[in-house]
């Protein structure tokens, strides 16, 4: 199976793709804890069915010293007694962000009230920014089926 559109030779994905990955770098730069960051990225990527995704960020996350156990268990968080309350808080909000057409609301007050005693605004910022930017990432792979299993981890880095 291969990708409908190759993102990596077209001009116009080159020129969308380069802002993309420059707002990732200010995320990745941010004070938002670097394994939570990775967490979030899995777990949206499972919502989403993105493989390429849930395939680089989980090899990352592994790469950068996370748990076979963590990384295992982000799809069923809840259940899971290895994630912190910290974690726990970015991963719901990272979920209703990433289901927003399925809450009339969109996030809840009380999501971001429970992520909000976890993160300062310059963390939550980055929270927010970075599960925008995730979402994006996985829309654009699900529609072009880029398949997945192939990442290297720190490939893009």
């Amino acid at each position: 199976m291969g990708a409908r559109l190759n993102a990596f030779t077209s001009p116009i994905a080159g020129k969308a793709l380069k802002h993309f990955i420059a707002a990732g770098k200010v995320v990745a730069d941010s004070p938002l804890p670097a394994a939570t960051q990775e967490l979030v990225k899995i777990r949206a990527s499972q919502i989403n069915g993105c493989g390429f995704c849930t395939d680089m960020h989980t090899k990352d996350a592994a790469a950068a010293g996370e748990t076979p156990v963590r990384l295992n268990l982000v799809a069923v968080w809840r259940e899971a007694t290895v994630f912190t309350d910290a974690e726990r808080a970015a991963l719901e909000l990272a979920e209703e962000g990433t289901r927003i057409a399925d809450a009339a609301g969109g996030v809840s007050d009380e999501v971001w009230g429970n992520a909000a005693k976890h993160y300062d605004d310059e963390q939550l910022m980055a929270l927010v920014s970075l599960i925008a930017l995730i979402n994006s990432f996985n829309r654009m792979n699900v529609m072009l089926t880029v398949p997945a299993g192939d990442y290297q981890p720190g490939q893009f880095a």
